[in-house]
């Protein structure tokens, strides 16, 4: 069995400004890189035989934190970015109810409510599908993935067996630098307590 520890990233400066993200590549505030400094404190209960890292920047410094008191390289992926929001990139979400609320409307309905971009479908395809290359390659071992919360929310809903909108719908997004743990034995996913991670 291998165990994935899903880690969104430390508080960027537009998580700050509430601003949509997508591929924008943020960097951390003062809080996201103490918060990276946490998180790295936290792992160190935990056996780590790599690390995965998105290639945006708020994630590879929240990876770095890690990797320093470590000792371990990164492996930075793009299929690990958080879902391209297209038109909705830097713009709050006061902005957007304003200017386009039909958009907005779309999105709350579970659409992709921006133009461009991808959706969250194919977020949580290309996501999925890289966590469990990144299973395969650590039989037995545990690995820790820096990524996004849209797409923690996405690996959530595939070990519970869930759609994404059924996911999003029933629950927050991932608190920044939140620590979760993903069992993958056989190619197959389920939520781990992080207590049993160990």
């Amino acid at each position: 069995m291998t165990t994935l520890l899903l880690a969104r990233h430390g508080e960027s400066d537009w998580n700050a400004q509430k601003r949509w993200q997508g591929h924008a590549d943020r960097p951390l505030t003062r809080r996201g890189r103490a918060q990276a400094t946490a998180l790295a404190e936290r792992l160190d209960a935990f056996p780590l035989a790599a690390i995965y890292s998105s290639d945006l920047l708020r994630a590879r410094e929240t990876a770095a934190a890690v990797a320093r008191r470590r000792r371990l390289e990164i492996s930075c992926r793009d299929d690990l970015r958080e879902v391209d929001v297209g038109s909705w990139s830097g713009r709050s979400r006061d902005e957007l109810e304003a200017a386009a609320p039909e958009q907005v409307a779309r999105w709350l309905d579970g659409d992709k409510g921006w133009e461009g971009g991808e959706s969250y479908e194919q977020m949580a395809d290309r996501v999925v599908a890289a966590v469990t290359e990144i299973a395969a390659a650590h039989p037995g071992e545990h690995v820790l993935v820096v990524t996004h919360g849209g797409c923690v929310r996405a690996v959530h809903a595939h070990a519970l067996g869930l759609a994404f909108h059924a996911h999003r719908s029933t629950a927050p997004v991932e608190p920044n630098a939140r620590l979760s743990a993903v069992a993958v034995e056989n190619g197959a996913m389920r939520l781990s307590h992080l207590d049993d991670a160990h």
